[in-house]
C-alpha cells in the first residue's frame, strides 16, 4: 500500500507553480464510494483497479456522494495519511 503512495508524488511539481504544498498529487483518479456516513462527514473510497481504499472528509467534496458513486479526485497526504481531495460525482 505504501508503495501506491509513493508511486503517487514521484514526478515533480511542474516549475511554474506557486504551490508550497508537494504532498499532493496533481493527477486526479477515479473510484467508487465505498461508504459515506454524511451525518459523520466521513468515508472512504475505493481507487478503481486497485485495493485501496482513500479517507474522504466532507470539506473535501465538492458534489454531493453518496455510496456506490463513481468520482474522480486527487489524493494529498496529511499527518494522518492519505486523504482524497476535490471530490466530484462521475454523472451516471
Amino acid at each position: 500500500m505504501l508503495e501506491f503512495f509513493k508511486n503517487l508524488f514521484k514526478s515533480s511539481p511542474s516549475s511554474g507553480s506557486n504551490s508550497t504544498n508537494t504532498n499532493t498529487s496533481n493527477n486526479t483518479h477515479e473510484g467508487t464510494v465505498k461508504f459515506f456516513n454524511k451525518t459523520k462527514g466521513f468515508g472512504f473510497i475505493k481507487v478503481n483497479d486497485t485495493d485501496e481504499e482513500i479517507f474522504v472528509h466532507k470539506s473535501n467534496v465538492i458534489d454531493r456522494i453518496r455510496d456506490k458513486d463513481k468520482v474522480t479526485f486527487s489524493i494529498e497526504v496529511e499527518e494522518k495519511g492519505p486523504t482524497a481531495i476535490n471530490v466530484k460525482r462521475i454523472p451516471k
